[in-house]
């Protein structure tokens, strides 16, 4: 089996998780950032990672999803600010399966990453009561992903590729 890890990362939350599944991965294996695929042929496998952006995946992400993933197994990495159990991820997650509309989405890790300061200063100084509130919010994501979090996704990683084997036999 060949599996593609391929990643989107602004603050690195995002490779660390994309490195972490890739080291759980026996079989032939790759890594690349998603700027660098042109498309997923040749692959049984994609793990597909992104940060969500204002609330959503990014376009480019979006983009990818939709003119690549049509008819393959794919498994979504997604970190976000937010705590994992915070109302608006399943929301964000639905909207990431959405853009992957035809793909078959073997499994979705999410989990919380730090928020560059540069996005913690944005909210905090925002004139808008429920930004400044969301800026409390995940401020406790300093530090994340931590190595919990690393476990967990190493653990996807095992189950997603578990899942796959057993529906090739």
């Amino acid at each position: 089996m060949k599996v593609l890890v391929t990643y989107m990362t602004q603050t690195g939350n995002t490779k660390k998780i994309a490195d972490a599944i890739y080291d759980t991965i026996d079989d032939d294996k790759e890594i690349k950032e998603i700027k660098e695929v042109d498309n997923l042929e040749g692959y049984d496998l994609a793990f597909i990672g992104f940060p969500i952006h204002q609330f959503n995946a990014p376009d480019e992400v979006k983009k990818f999803l939709n003119n690549n993933t049509k008819n393959k197994d794919i498994a979504l990495f997604i970190t976000h600010g937010a705590p994992e159990d915070f109302g608006q991820v399943s929301d964000w997650i639905s909207k990431s399966k959405e853009a992957a509309k035809g793909a078959n989405i073997v499994d979705v890790f999410q989990c919380q990453g730090e928020v560059s300061q540069e996005i913690m200063d944005m909210l905090q100084n925002s004139d808008d009561p429920q930004m400044n509130q969301f800026a409390e919010l995940v401020a406790a994501g300093k530090g994340q992903p931590d190595e919990t979090k690393v476990e967990k996704a190493k653990s996807f990683a095992r189950d997603v590729i578990t899942q796959k084997k057993a529906w090739t036999k």
